[in-house]
């Protein structure tokens, strides 16, 4: 089992842009993107036309490092305000996961709930006591 720490950075329609700078000037190789047009879940096909082409997710390697841009749904980007950066736990144990979520919401706040999605076999986003926002997320479906 294998556990590690990625930033990431929430854009409000700016992730296009900032992939292809930190690309250049962090040296990064963009290894995913994808946009919400192209996302396969059900509620992200919902959001208005001219959100489609903006960046549910993206990830730069950067040496050995990972970072994850995305851009903010409509409906989170008063909830993130002043909080661009958060935290990627990424371990391969689905129980380790949850593990972590359960600790980190103690006195916190659950933003997305522990679920199945279509890239990992859990996935939440939960602020924890200290308003420190953490995506919990395993790296294997």
């Amino acid at each position: 089992m294998t556990s590690q720490l990625t930033p990431f950075i929430w854009m409000d329609g700016e992730a296009k842009e900032a992939l292809k700078f930190y690309e250049k000037t962090l040296e990064a190789k963009i290894v995913f993107k994808e946009t919400f047009a192209k996302s396969p879940d059900p509620e992200k096909q919902k959001l208005p036309a001219d959100f489609k082409e903006r960046i549910a997710h993206a990830v730069l390697r950067v040496g050995d490092s990972q970072l994850f841009v995305a851009d903010m749904i409509p409906d989170q980007a008063s909830e993130l305000e002043g909080s661009k950066t958060t935290i990627c736990v990424t371990t391969s144990d689905a129980e380790k996961a949850k593990q972590f979520f359960e600790a980190l919401q103690q006195g916190g706040q659950v933003m997305i709930p522990l679920n199945r999605t279509h890239y990992s076999s859990a996935y939440g986003v939960v602020k924890d006591k200290f308003g420190v926002t953490f995506h919990i997320l395993t790296s294997r479906r």
